[in-house]
Order: C-alpha cells, then structure tokens, then sequence
C-alpha cells in the first residue's frame, strides 16, 4: 500500500492541471471523507507549488501517511540534497504554536523513523497563505540533526524560502545523498517506536499493528507475538478449549502494544471472539480512555459527524477496563463475562490471596475471600461453557507495591485449579528476573503445556535510540559497574545521560531538547520525601491525564516541569525526554544499596526484602521512562538539614559518575 496519494517529478507536475493532480488526489483517496474545502484547498496549494517550483528539479508527494501519529503531512519535496516537509494552512493569517508543532513533528518523525530520511537535510515550513511576509531564520539546533528549525512563510514567499534552504546546504549536505536518492526515496522503510498513547490511538482507528511498528530485524517483530497469540485465540474458538498464554519482554518492547492489538481487533460486543483489555494500572487506563475519546470526537468531528465526548468515551470503556472493575462485577454477575478473551496488562502485578482477602473484607464487605486475585480471575473466563483465552503480560522485576503476587501466583492457580487449561508460555519465563521458579518447574509436568520463543518481546522499543537502555538500568543498579560502563559507551552515542545536582541547570537541559510536541517531565520515587525545598513535593497529587495529554500551555502537564509523577504515575507510560529526580531513600554505599523510608522527622532502614525490591524496582521504573534521553539529579543535600545530610547523596552521585554518566 502507498502512502501517499499523489506523487510525480517536479516536471511532471508542473505539467499537469490542477484538476488532474486534484482528480488523482480523490482516486487515490477513495473510502476517506473528502469534503469540497479540502478540494479547495489541495487547489490552492497546487496553484501556491507551481509557483514556488519554476525550474526546479526533483519530486513531490501529497499526503503523506504519518500511521503513529494518525494522520497525513500535506506536501513533501525533495529537491537536490533537501527534503522539505510542508504544512499548509489555506486561509489563515497567523503562525499557531499548534501548526508549528505539526509541521516540527512531522519533520522529526521522518528523521527518526524514515530510512531514506535520516541523513537528510529536512526543512519543516509552515505556510499560512495570508500572513504577512516573515523573517526567515534558517537554523538547526544543539541536536545537530539536520532538522531545521521550522521556517515560517505565507504563500509569495514560499518559492525565495526554498532558495534560501538549498543555499542554506552546506557541501556535506550536498553530497550526503546517493544521485539516485531521489528516485529511490519513497521505497524506505517507515519503521516507527511510537509511545503507548499513540499506538492505541492508531490501533483503534483501525491501522494495523505493522503500521505503526518497527520491523527490523534488531527487534522482534510485534507482529510475530501478535499473530502466535491470535492463532491461540483461533485454535481455542474452533476446537473449543481453554487456553492462558503468558508474554514476557523486557521494559518497553511492546507487551502492552500486544494486548492492544489485539483488543482492538475484536471489540464489539457481536463479536463471538470479543476481548478485553484489562489493567490494574489506574493511571495508564485513565490516560489511554482520555486519549481515544479525545481523538474519536476530533476524527468524528472533521469527518462532519456530531459524536458527543461522553457517547465516544462509553465506547472506549468497553474495551479499555480497569482490572479490579472487571472482577468486581463478576463477583456481582455470577455467570460468565461477555467476553471471551481477557488481555491482563503487567500480570505480574495482580494481587495475592492474603491482599485480595483483605481488600474484599474492607472494602466490599465480603470476608472469607478464598482466592487470590489471579485465581479469581482465571476463575470468571473459566465460567463459559466452550471456549476462552487468557493472555498474561508480563514485566520482569516490575513489582512495586505491597501484595504484588508475581507471576508464581498465576502458575500455582493454574496448579491447584484449572488442570484442564492448555498453557502457552514464553520461554523466557525460566529467566530469574521473572521469579518464576518452583512454580513454573511444576506447571511444566502437566500436560498441554507449550513453550514458545515468539511469546518473547526482547528487544526494548520505548527508546528508538538505544535499545540498550533498560540493560544499562538493570546493571546500574545491580551494582554490575564494569558492564554498565561498557554498555553506556554504545547507549551514549545516541541516547543522552548527563548527571547534575541542580535541578534549574536540568529543566535548561530537558527544555534545550524538547522539540514540537515531545513531552519531557520530571519523575520520581514515591518515597522521595526530602526534595521538598526544591519544590517537589510526592504527597501532591498530580492529574495524570493533564501531566501526559495536554500541552505546554497547561501548567498540569508534565512539559511546566512543575508537577512530578512517581513509579505508580508512570508504569506503562514514556516520556521523550525525563529528568529523574534521586531522593536519599536509595543510597550508594560501599557495601551496597541502602534502602531508607521517611518517617516523621527522620530516616528509617528498610529492612524487608520484599519492600526493598519494590524500592530498586521503582527507580528502574523511573530511569527507563525516556525514549530519547534523561538527565538525573543528585541534590548536593544541605550540612545544616540532618534530613538532607550532603553523606547521604554524594556517594550516590560518585558512584553514578563512576559509571561515567557526564555531568552537566
């Protein structure tokens, strides 16, 4: 499938009429509202490139798909060593900070995802048509990326600006490119890592998981895990079985991207294969509802059609479930859900018997609660007659809060319980990071049990720049300095890590690099209690869907760099670029990690394992939020604040500049 609608040389195109380009436009468009103001407006815009192209040699594409970010750039060119990417907008006479971000996005989109664009000069221009001639500037940015700063013009001075771009091009720029740059361009591989958000976004508009994901051959493809789960699903519905799967991956290659797909694929009640994604994750429910209700009534509403924000989000809602509402109205509804498929995001995470027991006694009045939450859980899709699916996503060392079972407390249920289950696991599960242990050594046993590689996700895809970054956080804080020195060597080249103890020089650092809509934020641990005086304050609760969905404009969000969100806000989420913030509750010291809670006016060690593990969990949460680059800060603490003695952070700040994190 293309993705453009119309593309032809330069020449060609200044020989056609507008009416031909326009008539190829709607060919090609064909099954996609196309309204008369965006016929006028493709006209204006042909009239406005004719002008502007006198004499010009390349190519040029209308409508350009951008699947992760849902839509279509208007016009790119390629002229000589020069991609330009244009954003039209007929009519208008002022410059909005939103289209400047439209056109500055779609730019770093195809440098970062592009193949035939990476080493290309890009030039994002936005022309409103009516607006008065502007100063150009032509600039690239401390990234030294070759994507310029985007230019402004209105619709005479749109052919002078392309003139000054080319002139702009040094001799690199000019020789970068093959000759046959040009007529080989369109056949580059678009391999995108977008961020959760998006992908459900492209998801429930109906693009395909291979549209919106990366598939070299570095990184497991989605698709491969998505399909070995279908076939499952498939195989249970024709030959009427019960099946549980569990996926595993390393933080950020794309497990919750799998649940969705799949979600997405059947989610109307009709459907004899309907599905459900479920999630514990409070914040990440929130977020991803808010986000396809807010996109539903903008598609709705371009497309002419009165969808109100309250009828898209019931939609949403049916396949989008918070975990613990499911299992609440099964409790209520004795016979079996609708849905046969059931998607549990971070599985690891369910509750054991002793938290659920405690949980239903105190908050649902119901004592004697005999079974823990993933036993339950089994228990409501094991109700139908015929045929069901569990599918269990699971993250390694992910656990950070109090009754967190782990994945041993799904095996066990399946033990003890459900025998007639045919098991599907990944055979990474036998990996000691997902604690599987006795349980997994006894499940496998029994019969029907089947280990498949494809259940694996090993490659992290929430950093597009370096994949090794969640190796890198694993051996930081395994204390494993040698590896985590040489994998910092190949992570840096392309992803970023600088270390400060000023949290003003930090926010500089994140807004230098911030660019369009890429959301940077400062995130920490929940029991950073002692970053008071540097306005940070863990026990004010933020909104995570303003922190993660709005813009710079709104002081909620995460880009005011005022609101901070911890280990629970963040878990499934990413930022593009994050400052993480480190509180003296986890200490370097020479004999190890030392593992402190604040309590009153002082202090304390933590002494249980399980409540340490959540604490190295949480910082591994925090330091593998960003896809492109993070700057942590170890405050020099204060020698008159026994609460912030400079002891309790400066061995922290050695030993992470030991590993050889640059300082700011």
């Amino acid at each position: 499938m293309q993705r453009y609608y119309y593309a032809a040389r330069i020449s060609e195109f200044l020989a056609a009429t507008p009416n031909e380009i326009v008539g190829a436009l709607l060919t090609n468009s064909a099954g996609s509202a196309t309204e008369h103001t965006q016929r006028d407006a493709w006209i204006e815009q042909i009239t406005i490139l004719r002008n502007a192209l006198q004499c010009r040699e390349g190519r040029i594409y209308f409508e350009f798909s951008v699947p992760r970010m849902g839509s279509r750039i208007d016009t790119i060119l390629l002229l000589e060593s020069a991609l330009f990417v244009l954003e039209f907008k007929v009519g208008e006479s002022q410059f909005t900070s939103q289209a400047t971000n439209q056109v500055y996005d779609y730019a770093l989109d195809l440098k970062n995802f592009h193949s035939s664009s990476r080493d290309s000069l890009i030039a994002p221009i936005l022309i409103s048509t009516e607006a008065k001639p502007q100063i150009r500037v032509i600039a690239t940015t401390i990234h030294d990326d070759r994507v310029l700063i985007p230019i402004r013009s209105n619709m005479h001075e749109l052919g002078p600006t392309i003139a000054e771009v080319l002139s702009f091009a040094t001799a690199k720029e000019q020789t970068a490119n093959s000759g046959d740059w040009i007529a080989n361009w369109d056949r580059g591989r678009y391999a995108p890592t977008p961020t959760i958000v998006e992908a459900a976004v492209a998801l429930y508009s109906n693009h395909a998981v291979a549209d919106i994901s990366r598939s070299d051959a570095a990184a497991v493809n989605l698709t491969v895990t998505s399909a070995a789960i279908t076939d499952i699903i498939e195989a249970a519905k024709s030959n009427q079985f019960k099946a549980i799967c569990f996926v595993t991956g390393v933080p950020g290659a794309g497990k919750t991207l799998v649940g969705l797909n799949i979600a997405t694929q059947r989610r109307e009640e009709s459907d004899e294969l309907y599905s459900v994604f479920l999630s514990g994750n409070e914040p990440l429910v929130k977020i991803l509802r808010e986000a396809l209700t807010r996109d539903r009534v903008r598609r709705d509403k371009a497309a002419g059609l009165k969808t109100t924000k309250g009828k898209a989000m019931r939609a949403v809602k049916k396949f989008i479930q918070n975990v613990h509402h499911f299992r609440d109205e099964c409790i209520v509804d004795q016979g079996p859900p609708c849905e046969h498929v059931a998607l549990f995001d971070e599985a690891q995470r369910a509750w054991d018997l002793r938290e659920t027991a405690s949980f239903m006694k105190r908050r649902k009045r119901t004592p004697n609660f005999g079974q823990s939450e993933p036993e339950f859980l089994i228990s409501c899709l094991n109700r139908h007659e015929d045929w069901a699916v569990v599918v269990c996503l699971v993250g390694g060392g992910q656990e950070i809060n109090r009754g967190e079972a782990g994945i041993t407390e799904w095996l066990d249920a399946l033990n003890r319980s459900f025998p007639d289950w045919r098991v599907y696991i990944s055979s990474r599960l036998i990996d000691s990071e997902y604690a599987a242990g006795r349980a997994l050594e006894q499940i496998q046993t029994r019969s029907h049990v089947t280990l498949k590689d494809e259940l694996h996700l090993a490659v992290s895809m929430r950093s597009f720049r370096a994949e090794n970054v969640s190796l890198l956080v694993k051996q930081l804080l395994d204390l494993e300095i040698n590896a985590a020195q040489q994998t910092l060597e190949g992570v840096a080249k392309d992803y970023p890590i600088v270390l400060t103890r000023d949290l003003v020089k930090a926010k500089q650092w994140l807004r230098q690099r911030t660019r369009g809509t890429e959301r940077c934020g400062i995130v920490v641990s929940s029991q950073a209690e002692r970053l008071k005086p540097y306005a940070i304050d863990v026990k004010s609760a933020m909104d995570p869907v303003h922190w993660f969905l709005d813009g710079p404009e709104d002081v909620r969000s995460s880009f005011y760099l005022e609101d901070v969100a911890t280990e629970f806000d963040v878990q499934g989420l990413e930022l593009d670029w994050a400052c993480v913030a480190w509180d003296a509750d986890l200490r370097y010291s020479s004999s190890g990690w030392e593992h402190r809670s604040f309590c009153g006016d002082r202090w304390n060690r933590i002494n249980k394992r399980q409540r340490q593990i959540y604490q190295k969990n949480a910082y591994r949460v925090l330091l593998t939020r960003a896809r492109q680059g993070m700057v942590i800060v170890v405050p020099e603490g204060d020698g008159n604040d026994p609460t912030r003695n400079r002891e309790f952070y400066d061995p922290t700040y050695e030993y992470l500049k030991r590993i050889g994190f640059k300082s700011l």
